[in-house]
């Protein structure tokens, strides 16, 4: 029957559908007695008609009515007006869990804390006698108060018109039999077996599954094949679906689903308790009370006995044993998320984080066309997805509540709801170097590579500095900060670093002062509950930390080799959630090989070197010899020289440069320029290829990198690039002796990089991101005039060459992969064709150059195979130190 608005029932007068069921239709109607609003629901006539039927309702009814719990919807009245039944029930103001599951799963803590609250309900019905029979999402409503269970025996009433069809001879997929929802009924309501309790729990299992991991326990394409499911298959475990679930849950939910009542949990109240236990971070396992396993065939005199002598037996083990064994601990789990299949994800560390609850990875990855794009994987799925508008950007961050990751893009700082929608820009950046999100809503973040940290609100607004530069200690930089656990304090590195080895600092969001707190070969990240973890050399490290008092407690423990060290200085090599998940880089510091190719990108020859780590390959302008750098630690390097006939490597520098991006050859092939941080920032020197003389400083002091890219053709002044607080990346040139002052090529607000002068000294080639992402650019030089652009498809912003004479331009695509070159033609004016790809390199490599001519390719990379980029996720990760 439908009812209107103002239609009477008994003293309830309707004021509205609130919709409708297989139980009947549901108003909102107003009690004209008490003027409290109540929810009414209309039972169906044919379920009424049968005047037995109507009495075990009745009888029913009064016992729900006795049910007086927080999570249990209170039942208030029963009524019969003209043929119409009714109940009157509590009017709950919130969403169904049905509702909430069609937007995904819930977070894990969320998803504990209500399925206990629905435990607590089940379980105080269960001590009435009451048992609900048709526990689904759509019966349970999750109000501010908390979860409320609607229906309670309700169920009951269908089930008398039902019952005697509802037996093993009869078809299960008979109209009307099934009694329930099928997917979250038990083995026995299918098999028209009596049920108990035990079959709410069953129910119960199958909702906590789909609560966790956002999938039915039992699926199929029918409701036979589902049917089937339930009888005789077992779901995927809860930690295949969702590896950051604790082992303890897949317990819980495995013995909610035995097919045999007396094989799962006995007692909801053991399983709430059970919940909150691992709610809380404990293992309840060997800890909390067993389901209690019920004989088939005993009668009730028989279970009290043998209950007794249980519990004797129980007793005397347990005096004998004391004390109690310790809770086992948790094992550790890893595994490694592969790059999507349409595209490459970038294999450094500091492109990919972790959300704070540990189920979703963030991560920049390239497509085929070499865009890169903002992607998501959510561990407890085998396939990522791009976020759209999200191109270009790098170094990404998530919001304390994992709804947004926050990323550095096109100048800005910006964030994007991770649900879709158009990414919000916050405020504007320069060269950034990494943000950190606290609770009470307030981004830090360093928005150049110079300079110090910043914070703004999370909608946008004022900006304003939260530390200050310390001339005392030469401090060019501040980055890489990392909020603590009260959202006011957060940890940072200072540059430039003392070998390698950066400060570690405390900052406050209240004001420029701070403490200091360790020395690491990068950026720490802090792990609950207490730890800080970072790397010291090639060694991670994780040590305890109170997070009260900011202090450090006893001394750092080994977690293994650390990862490949990030090619952003200082950057932290891994992330961390809140619930013992880990995320780094995949790749290992392998020992890397020389390698000679082709145009067509065929593999001529491989250079025979001595085994080690060579990173920047440098080919002289003649193209008979190469100058590489070998490492010696984690972020220590000297040069080596060799002939590209005779491939011997001797040793040219001997005071640990810098592992400096670029080593510019002179024009005459007698010195090279490179950059070192043996006295703090990179600075600048030059050095003859024969040893007769050691290297001669041309830059100290002042900015942080000063990095020579190359010489004019004249040998007079290195070409270098450096970036600035204020207008980030610049170009500058300065005499090659080292007795002059810099000079200005390219300084604007965009950021310019790389610059190679051409054969004949009048052009300068160079890479700026002034059309809002790197592009390949030709200016005349060394006075600005004419200018051109090479490329439209985006450039990798690294080194580039003229090869042919100056008649032709070599680079890599902006997919850091792709060989291109470009025909071009230099004199009094210039003339660029359009450019075209040669081949691709192997997607690990360290190091590449072209020959003057062109022809070949020198490309340093790992020795074996192609290393594919991945990201090693660890799971439980403090369980690597109670080994």
């Amino acid at each position: 029957m439908s009812l209107s608005p103002g239609t009477r029932l008994g003293p309830y007068e309707v004021a509205g559908p609130l919709g409708a069921g297989g139980m009947g239709e549901v108003y909102r109607a107003k009690d004209t007695r008490l003027g409290r609003d109540v929810a009414l629901k209309i039972v169906p006539t044919h379920l009424s008609q049968n005047p037995e039927v109507r009495e075990r309702f009745e009888r029913e009814a009064r016992a729900i009515s006795s049910l007086n719990h927080p999570h249990i919807c209170t039942l208030y009245d029963i009524g019969r007006d003209g043929d119409a039944d009714y109940f009157v029930m509590e009017l709950l103001e919130g969403e169904s869990l049905a509702t909430r599951l069609e937007r995904g799963p819930l977070k894990l803590d969320e998803a504990l804390k209500i399925a206990a609250q629905i435990a607590d309900g089940l379980a105080a019905a269960h001590k009435q006698g009451i048992v609900h029979r048709d526990l689904k999402p759509g019966n349970i409503v999750l109000t501010r108060s908390g979860a409320k269970i609607l229906d309670f025996g309700v169920a009951k009433l269908r089930e008398e018109q039902v019952v005697e069809m509802a037996t093993r001879t009869t078809p299960l997929t008979t109209a009307g039999s099934m009694v329930g929802t099928v997917q979250y009924m038990s083995p026995e309501q299918l098999e028209g077996k009596p049920v108990d309790h035990r079959s709410d729990l069953f129910a119960f299992g199958a909702l906590l599954y789909e609560m966790v991991t956002g999938k039915r326990a039992f699926e199929g394409q029918s409701q036979a094949s589902v049917i089937a499911a339930i009888l005789d298959r077992e779901p995927r475990p809860v930690s295949q679906m969702i590896p950051t679930a604790p082992e303890a849950l897949d317990r819980i939910v495995t013995l909610c689903l035995a097919k045999d009542p007396d094989q799962r949990w006995q007692s909801a109240g053991d399983l709430a308790r059970e919940l909150r236990w691992i709610a809380d971070g404990k293992t309840p396992s060997t800890s909390s009370p067993a389901p209690t396993i019920v004989a088939k065939g005993m009668k009730g005199r028989e279970l009290i006995a043998w209950g007794v002598v249980g519990i004797l037996l129980a007793a005397t083990i347990i005096l004998l044993l004391r004390p109690a064994p310790a809770v086992a601990p948790t094992m550790l789990r890893r595994f490694v998320v592969d790059s999507p299949e349409s595209a490459m994800m970038a294999p450094d560390a500091v492109f990919s984080r972790i959300s704070p609850d540990g189920r979703t990875l963030a991560f920049f990855a390239s497509d085929a066309k070499g865009v890169s794009s903002l992607w998501l994987r959510p561990l407890d799925s085998l396939e990522a997805h791009a976020l759209p508008g999200t191109q270009d950007g790098s170094l990404p961050f998530w919001s304390p509540d994992g709804r947004y990751v926050g990323y550095f893009g096109s100048g800005k700082l910006k964030k994007v709801a991770i649900d879709g929608g158009t990414p919000e820009s916050i405020c504007n950046v320069g060269d950034g170097r990494g943000a950190t999100w606290s609770e009470n809503g307030t981004i830090v973040f360093a928005p150049e590579s110079a300079g110090a940290i910043y914070q703004v609100p999370q909608g946008g607004g004022d900006v304003r500095p939260v530390t200050a530069l310390d001339a005392s200690r030469k401090e060019t930089g501040h980055r890489w900060p990392y909020f603590l656990p009260d959202g006011k304090h957060f940890l940072f590195v200072t540059m430039p670093a003392d070998q390698g080895t950066f400060d570690v600092f405390i900052g406050s969001t209240s004001g420029p002062e701070r403490t200091f707190l360790v020395k690491a070969s990068g950026a720490p990240v802090y792990a609950s509950p207490g730890w800080l973890i970072y790397p010291r050399e090639n060694t991670l490290m994780a040590q305890r930390f109170d997070a009260a008092k900011r202090t450090l407690v006893g001394e750092p423990k080994s977690l293994g080799a650390a990862p490949a060290p990030s090619d952003w200085t200082g950057a932290a090599v891994l992330s961390a959630s809140r619930d013992g998940v880990l995320a780094r880089s995949a790749w290992v510091f392998k020992d890397t090989q020389l390698s000679w190719y082709d145009r067509a990108g065929h593999l001529v020859s491989e250079v025979p070197l001595p085994s080690g780590r060579y990173g920047i390959a440098a080919i002289s302008p003649d193209g008979k010899r190469i100058v590489i750098t070998r490492r010696t630690a984690t972020s220590k390097s000297d040069l080596w020289l060799m002939d590209v006939d005779h491939p011997v490597p001797s040793r040219l520098t001997f005071g640990s440069v810098d592992t400096t991006n670029y080593v510019a050859w002179s024009p005459d092939g007698r010195h090279v320029a490179f950059g070192t941080d043996r006295n703090g920032p990179v600075d600048a020197y030059v050095k003859p290829v024969d040893g007769s003389s050691d290297e001669v400083p041309i830059l100290t002091g002042g900015a942080l990198f000063k990095s020579p890219t190359s010489w004019t053709a004249d040998g007079r002044s290195i070409v270098y690039e450096q970036p600035d607080a204020t207008t980030g990346w610049d170009i500058l040139m300065v005499p090659s002796d080292g007795k002059g002052t810099p000079t200005p090529i390219l300084q604007s607000k965009s950021a310019e990089r790389v610059g190679v002068v051409s054969p004949d000294g009048r052009w300068i080639a160079y890479s700026s991101d002034e059309s809002g992402r790197l592009e390949l650019y030709v200016q005349s030089f060394p006075t600005a005039g004419s200018k051109a652009q090479v490329t439209s498809a985006g450039e990798f912003g690294s080194m580039k060459r003229w090869t042919k004479g100056g008649k032709e331009l070599m680079f890599l695509g902006i997919d850091g992969r792709t060989v291109m070159a470009a025909d071009v033609s230099i004199g009094a004016t210039f003339h660029a064709g359009a450019p075209h790809e040669l081949f691709k390199l192997r997607p690990d490599w360290t190091g590449w150059d072209f020959t003057p001519d062109g022809e070949r390719v020198l490309v340093v990379a790992p020795a074996g195979p192609p290393q594919a980029p991945a990201i090693a996720i660890d799971l439980n990760w403090s369980a690597e130190l109670e080994r």
